[in-house]
């Protein structure tokens, strides 16, 4: 029988207790070894070296923010099982490699579904010298979002897109072709998931692809950029990223 050490990330209460006793039942072999319910708290336990975790039970929002946070502080040798009660983070999960994706409410089939996908990878992973390392900042460069559009998803290739904008608490995305859409991250976490050679953030409010540009004009110290298509926002370059903007523009990245 694999003994299994588990890591809880769950801030909820009731909800914690729920994953500790089920999974007890379910399997005797495991022992829960930590529990945390924020990011803060669940990276300086993952940082602690006399911490060890075979799974993790990470649910997605947080005290603190959202559990993407975790990848992007600290490195996870674990299994990792999100648990949510939205599903619009679902492509972001297996993005980072998680081996299930458990919407809330709980139920203790899905649970002992993950936990077996969990012991066949970690029995897996075993044989082949261990399991992998993952950190969010060294996936790969996004070659698709997926955006929802009424009761859809919709694919949008990473190269069809012209710019990210946000406003009023709303960050958009804008394809070459002029189609909108509401998508559920921030600017800083598109911005590391494109790739800095096509890409630029030229101000708080906007990143834009290299290929949206149509024309740039100088005013003062700064500059006004016109895209393709036509932003419903003046796509001003602020002026502390105006040298970087000019050295992207000329090939070198930023």
């Amino acid at each position: 029988m694999m003994k299994l050490d588990v890591l809880i990330v769950e801030d909820e209460l009731m909800t914690r207790n729920f994953l500790i006793n089920t999974l007890v039942h379910l399997y005797p072999e495991i022992n829960v070894v930590g529990k945390t319910g924020s990011v803060e708290e669940t990276v300086n336990w993952l940082e602690n070296p006399a911490n060890k975790a075979d799974i993790i039970f990470m649910d997605v929002e947080l005290a603190d923010g959202n559990c993407f946070e975790i990848f992007r502080r600290t490195q996870i040798n674990s299994c990792v099982i999100m648990t949510t009660a939205y599903d619009n983070y679902a492509i972001r999960a297996f993005d980072v490699e998680s081996v299930d994706y458990i919407l809330k409410p709980i139920e203790p089939e899905n649970l002992k579904r993950a936990v077996e996908r969990a012991k066949a990878r970690i029995a897996a992973s075993s044989k082949s010298g261990g399991y992998p390392a993952v950190r969010e900042a060294d996936r790969p460069f996004r070659e698709r979002f997926l955006v929802k559009l009424n009761d859809m998803i919709v694919p949008v290739r990473t190269s069809d897109i012209a710019y990210f904008y946000s406003e009023d608490k709303c960050t958009y995305l804008v394809t070459a072709d002029g189609h909108k859409y509401v998508v559920d991250f921030s600017l800083d976490i598109a911005m590391e998931q494109l790739d800095s050679a096509g890409f630029f953030r030229i101000s708080r409010q906007c990143i834009i692809a290299m290929s949206a540009i149509s024309s740039i004009q100088k005013t003062g110290s700064r500059f006004l950029v016109s895209a393709t298509p036509e932003a419903p926002f003046e796509m001003m370059v602020s002026r502390s990223r105006t040298d970087d903007f000019l050295h992207w523009l000329e090939g070198a990245g930023s």
